[in-house]
């Protein structure tokens, strides 16, 4: 593109020079001396360099503005372009009219007049919108694979015995140990209804694969068993909608406005038993089959908040999860006892913020902050009263890293790497996700 500006650049300002140098070569030697010629060409040049100079910068931000112009619809993109067209021949008009020359406007106006078929390729920018904010208002529709790996290691003290004279404990000391795998491979399509109004659909499949660990084996608290459990099946389908309500400007940032609703399509992870995994290891207990959703309907509202300072992009986020009261035919984890009971899972408030920094029109970083704040989980028993889950109140705080890559015009990739910062967050999470945008 900045070969193209500068090669029609010059031809207009050659074009200018040569009524300049015919008015130059015919006047008499004897009024005009070389040196005079000479200024005189020197002094249009400059003029000329400074309007080449205005063009390129004009067609710059034109081109920016055409490319990240995020909600502008067609026709405003259209009238925009028109405008633009307008504009630059302006300079180039005056100048050739000051030598004595006017092209046909007609000519000019077809030479500058943009591609409506000719689509920009997605700029690095845009993925960080898309990644951290909203979908592209002005995108159509937007194929999105990814595929995410998560790790979780939790050891829990587990003590089975009683204290004598409040100070010396008499029983065993077991240390249990989990290893959780879960990848996640999930497909979503998004579709711009208008340039304020779009929404998406993701369907996830879950694969999980645990490892326990349990000391006291053959009676030995020193003595150490496992057991391998894996599972996999649909996960939780989610379904969002996305309304722009105030579009970045030089004072204000781009603010939209979200609610996403999500269906307990996954395997739910009440009534779900826990089974002896070794018989010589009573203390190995484990689930007999691992859930892939939570198991209840949830409705999420949020607003998220993007700044550009260019090269520099800043967002924030902040979201709140109502969980929807549900009654099973069974939540006991007992094996052989069936307990029918409703379930309400605490709500979540979710705050996030961070910063992404073009390094070119293609590539991008990205570093971002986010916890979510979880209340305890409360469980209603049929015919008993509500009690509240020990230890159900979590705090899950993760610092993310990541990039963004333009492969094509269409396609491009994200790769992000999460780590946790607090007990309830998982290890890590990479992901690596695939946005193709027609």
């Amino acid at each position: 593109m900045g070969h193209r500006r500068t090669a029609v650049a010059w031809a207009v300002a050659c074009w200018s020079l040569l009524p300049a140098a015919a008015e130059a070569q015919s006047a008499p030697s004897a009024e005009d001396s070389f040196d005079a010629r000479l200024a005189r060409l020197q002094r249009i040049i400059e003029r000329q360099q400074k309007i080449i100079d205005a063009l390129e910068e004009r067609v710059g931000d034109l081109e920016l503005v055409r490319v990240r112009g995020r909600g502008v619809g067609a026709s405003n993109a259209q009238a925009s372009a028109a405008g633009a067209t307008t504009a630059t021949q302006s300079p180039s008009s005056a100048l050739v009219a000051q030598s004595g020359n006017t092209a046909p406007a007609s000519e000019s106006t077809t030479a500058a007049r943009p591609d409506p078929n000719d689509k920009p390729r997605i700029q690095s920018k845009d993925l960080v919108f898309q990644s951290e904010h909203a979908p592209l208002f002005e995108r159509r529709f937007t194929i999105d694979t990814g595929i995410s790996y998560s790790y979780y290691d939790r050891r829990n003290l587990a003590l089975s015995g009683f204290l004598a004279l409040d100070a010396i404990f008499l029983g065993q000391i077991n240390l249990v140990q989990t290893k959780a795998n879960v990848t996640t491979f999930d497909v979503t399509g998004r579709y711009g209804f208008s340039d304020r109004l779009s929404a998406d659909f993701t369907v996830p499949a879950v694969y999980r694969s645990s490892t326990f660990f349990s000391g006291g084996a053959g009676g030995a608290s020193s003595t150490v068993s496992e057991a391998d459990k894996t599972s996999a099946g649909l996960g939780d389908v989610s379904a969002g909608i996305y309304y722009q309500l105030v579009k970045e400007s030089a004072d204000l940032p781009d603010i939209v406005g979200s609610f996403r609703v999500r269906v307990p399509t996954g395997r739910s992870p009440f009534g779900i038993k826990l089974i002896h995994a070794d018989s010589n290891n009573n203390n190995l207990i484990i689930d007999q089959q691992l859930p892939t959703g939570n198991g209840v309907w949830s409705g999420t509202l949020g607003m998220s908040f993007l700044k550009t300072y260019d090269p520099v992009v800043l967002f924030a986020n902040a979201s709140y999860t109502y969980y929807v009261p549900r009654s099973f035919a069974d939540i006991s984890s007992t094996e052989g006892v069936v307990q029918p009971g409703k379930v309400k899972l605490g709500d979540t408030i979710t705050l996030g913020g961070g910063l992404a920094l073009a390094l070119n029109d293609r590539t991008a970083l990205t570093m971002a902050y986010s916890t979510a704040f979880s209340g305890n989980t409360r469980i209603t028993p049929e015919g008993g009263a509500e009690q509240s889950v020990v230890g159900s109140k979590t705090n899950v705080g993760t610092m993310t890293f990541g990039i963004s890559h333009v492969l094509t015009k269409n396609l491009s990739i994200s790769a992000t790497l999460a780590m946790g910062l607090t007990p309830d967050a998982p290890n890590y999470v990479f992901t690596l996700r695939f946005p193709y945008t027609w």
